[in-house]
């Protein structure tokens, strides 16, 4: 059992819990993430990690309610405890050597984008951050990027909050103006990982997408994880979740990670029922 030792509110879809887990955040690192089951018989759902404390022994996550599992993840209080809390799995995200990197993030995304950004800054890297939103009310760690980041541009596709647009257009124009990237991540929705796959393409900017397809056991043993890069399979639990995404089927997994969400809708207002029930 790992105790709740923080909760915190984002937004009103995504919510932030430091959990208690010492072996975990031992060995943590950006790009790496963890499977929870918020009750003894609920679904394993994997998160990915946003940031840890080897000393408190504690490890944050970051995840947007959209399901059964993550609306009775978030129905849990600081002091109470989640089931199970396995990690950290799959690769850390490669940073050695990078000097000049270009963090894409989009939406819930950007809890995964973070912990990568910050890592790079404090390897001396120089991070130009480029983080999207749908609208102000959705911005997370707006603080926690610039404190991170050389560069710093916020785009929301309403235009409420930084510059209107989408996160291609200021990440094409620093290209085109002459930036020389080592390297872009990208980290988000695979829609906008696959639009900024397709503007680095055009410049031939080694590109990095972080890929969080359907996953249950996160040993590759299940397959369900698999993806199509360079043409061969691939399982992201193991072989991930870190691709060159000039390599991978985007619309493949776009097509997969569709399947069930009819399925998920149903679980989750199933979900709402019971949690509003037991509140009564």
């Amino acid at each position: 059992m790992y105790r709740i030792v923080k909760k915190q509110a984002l937004n009103p879809t995504v919510t932030l819990m430091e959990v208690e887990a010492p072996l975990v955040a031992r060995k943590a690192e950006p790009g790496q993430f963890i499977i929870f089951r918020a009750t003894e018989d609920g679904e394993r759902v994997p998160l990915t990690i946003a940031g840890y404390d080897r000393e408190k022994g504690t490890v944050t996550i970051i995840f947007q309610i959209v399901g059964a599992a993550t609306e009775t993840l978030n129905s849990l209080n600081e002091g109470e405890f989640i089931h199970d809390f396995v990690g950290p799995l799959g690769n850390a995200t490669e940073t050695e050597g990078l000097k000049k990197v270009a963090v894409v993030g989009g939406g819930v995304g950007c809890a995964i984008a973070y912990p990568v950004a910050k890592k790079l800054h404090d390897i001396g890297c120089e991070v130009t951050s480029i983080v999207g939103f749908r609208n102000k009310d959705l911005i997370i760690l707006e603080d926690e990027f610039k404190a991170a980041s050389s560069r710093y541009i916020l785009m929301t596709d309403d235009g409420s909050a930084g510059e209107k647009g989408v996160v291609t257009a200021p990440l094409e124009k620093l290209i085109q103006d002459g930036e020389e990237f080592d390297e872009v991540i990208a980290i988000g929705p695979l829609i906008m990982m696959k639009f900024v796959v397709l503007t680095t393409k055009k410049y031939d900017v080694k590109t990095v997408v972080s890929m969080n397809p359907i996953m249950v056991d996160g040993t590759g043993m299940c397959g369900g994880c698999r993806l199509t890069v360079g043409g061969e399979t691939k399982f992201a639990c193991v072989d991930g979740p870190d691709f060159d995404g000039f390599q991978v089927d985007f619309d493949e997994a776009m097509a997969r990670g569709a399947v069930y969400r009819d399925f998920e809708a149903k679980a989750r207002e199933e979900a709402c029922r019971l949690l509003k029930a037991e509140v009564k």
